[in-house]
């Protein structure tokens, strides 16, 4: 009897440690939104301060961020489908769609580095203007989220494969899923704010 009730004991303490972990986790995300909001109202203020430097209409290439959108759009439908997946209790397909979640997330980091190299090579940098500079601080902090994300879900993944689907694993494989959602949000707002207004 005494036994059962320690194993309940413990149970049940591993049932609030990880309670408190998922709350921690939305905890965490409520501070990223204050984080892109305090971000994406300070690119509204400074988008016209150009100072004589290029402005988005000649910066920003459509098919660029046209494709990224695509890509990260993607890449959170795939997402979806890894948690699908878990659900049914089927790791391998788990794991494979997480891989290609990773793989669209890589072409879309790739597309960014792109973008930012071009721009710097013309001469458009961080220190070109005050709308330059509030542009690869937005934008930059964007992309270096979906790269956290990124190796956030490798290592899902290689746990996935030693462990199999657990409470722990399905915990941080739903969180992942939950921020990369987020991520994609973010992205739409930055598609709208940033690039659409900036070729308008």
């Amino acid at each position: 009897m005494e036994h059962a009730s320690s194993n309940h004991d413990h149970d049940h303490g591993h049932v609030d440690q990880e309670a408190l972990k998922v709350m921690g986790f939305w905890i965490f995300l409520v501070t990223d939104c204050l984080l892109f909001g305090t971000l994406f109202a300070t690119y509204v203020v400074l988008r016209h301060n150009t100072a004589g430097g290029p402005i988005g209409k000649e910066l920003f290439e459509v098919p660029g961020f046209v494709a990224e959108t695509f890509i990260l759009l993607t890449s959170s439908f795939t997402s979806g489908l890894a948690i699908l997946a878990m659900h049914k209790g089927k790791v391998k397909q788990m794991i494979a769609w997480l891989i290609v979640t990773i793989i669209f997330g890589l072409g879309f980091i790739g597309f960014e580095v792109t973008e930012f190299t071009k721009m710097v090579h013309d001469g458009a940098t961080i220190h070109t203007s005050a709308f330059l500079s509030a542009f690869f601080i937005l934008v930059g902090t964007h992309g270096l989220h979906v790269s956290v994300g990124l190796v956030w879900m490798t290592g899902i993944v290689i746990q996935l494969s030693r462990r199999g689907i657990t409470d722990v694993t399905q915990r941080k494989a739903f969180n992942v899923s939950l921020y990369w959602h987020f991520l994609d949000a973010v992205w739409i707002f930055i598609l709208t704010v940033v690039y659409l207004m900036g070729v308008m």
